[in-house]
């Protein structure tokens, strides 16, 4: 048996006489011809054994310098490739010319540069495939993070779920490795859900824990005849470190209030609709039912002086079953508003 590159070895003739068979004119072609053949030997490469990517320009850029593509997606998912910022489907797409892999085929533009005293190239196929993967994008699926961040709410440093280590908990690492979502996607819903990182661990306070901190806050601006405008982060640290960790005082004001500087000091804006809602939220979650008049005064009576309650605070936000318990009738008289969520 002749060894593997004598099987694709031609003369000159030999090409000379497949163009008068196939009538192609030579003076019509480059001087240059490659003539492929499939390696024989061991390094022979099998259909299936190479996987061919269609990327967008952006993305070839950012693997050009140096970044990394990860595919993610367990067994019962649909697997998704995920960039840094953004996310993608993954698509098989079927081809009915077969896509040859040779490795150092130069094109007719480089040939054209390149001053060659043979005209003929005996090229080794490497490998081939009838398929390749594309790529559409794809919102990210994110729904599973807060699924799993819910599993294990933080109810705080001296909660007896904290000594039991049974709970899971999630880095960020274990968060890339099981969101079908890019690093940005996931660390700007994580803002979203309000989660904090503790321990290491990525974090949702449990609400009844998250309402006690803003207790504390509230309590403390109104003390000290400060403006819901202006709140001073280090006195707050101060005042409240004794109560609770100053890190989940500090998440608290981040939650419910817009940080700046002013003269070199941190502030906090707080937010005086994100308080009326939560302030709902606490008064709906273990509420019997009562008419709509009632809920109202009670509402405005319980959240911090100077703060107005409104119907509109509630929209997007308040459960349904727990919206309706307040007033049957309510999804009629305030159509307009469109408060209820399903």
């Amino acid at each position: 048996m002749p060894p593997p590159r004598a099987a694709m070895t031609r003369t000159r003739e030999e090409v000379d006489a497949t163009l008068q068979i196939a009538k192609l004119d030579a003076a019509e072609l480059l001087p240059t011809v490659h003539c492929l053949g499939f390696s024989l030997g061991a390094n022979g490469a099998a259909a299936g054994d190479f996987c061919l990517l269609e990327l967008e320009p952006a993305l070839c850029q950012q693997l050009e310098a140096g970044h990394s593509l990860v595919i993610r997606g367990d067994k019962d998912e649909q697997a998704v490739l995920c960039s840094k910022d953004k996310t993608y489907d993954l698509k098989i797409a079927d081809t009915s010319n077969m896509l040859l892999f040779i490795p150092g085929c130069k094109t007719p533009d480089q040939l054209k540069m390149e001053e060659t005293q043979s005209n003929i190239i005996h090229t080794e196929i490497f490998g081939f495939s009838n398929n390749y993967w594309e790529l559409r994008r794809c919102r990210p699926k994110l729904k599973k993070l807060k699924k799993l961040l819910m599993q294990n709410t933080y109810e705080g440093p001296d909660s007896q779920k904290e000594e039991d280590s049974t709970h899971s908990k999630y880095t960020t690492e274990d968060l890339l490795d099981q969101i079908q979502a890019s690093e940005e996607e996931i660390m700007t819903q994580l803002q979203v859900l309000n989660a904090c990182e503790i321990g290491g661990y990525w974090r949702i306070l449990e609400f009844d824990y998250e309402m006690k901190l803003l207790n504390h806050v509230t309590q403390l601006v109104d003390s000290e005849s400060w403006s819901f405008s202006k709140v001073p982060l280090n006195i707050c640290l101060q005042e409240l470190g004794p109560l609770e960790p100053e890190e989940m005082i500090e998440h608290c004001l981040k939650c419910y209030g817009k940080k700046y500087i002013d003269e070199g000091e941190v502030y906090f804006e707080l937010n005086a609709d994100k308080i009326c809602r939560a302030t709902a939220q606490m008064l709906l979650q273990n509420a019997v039912k009562f008419n709509l008049a009632e809920f109202q005064e009670v509402w405005q009576q319980s959240v911090p002086e100077g703060m107005i309650t409104r119907l509109d605070q509630l929209k997007g936000e308040v459960d349904r079953r727990r919206y309706c318990s307040i007033y049957p009738r309510l999804m009629w008289r305030e159509a307009n508003h469109r408060c209820i969520t399903h």
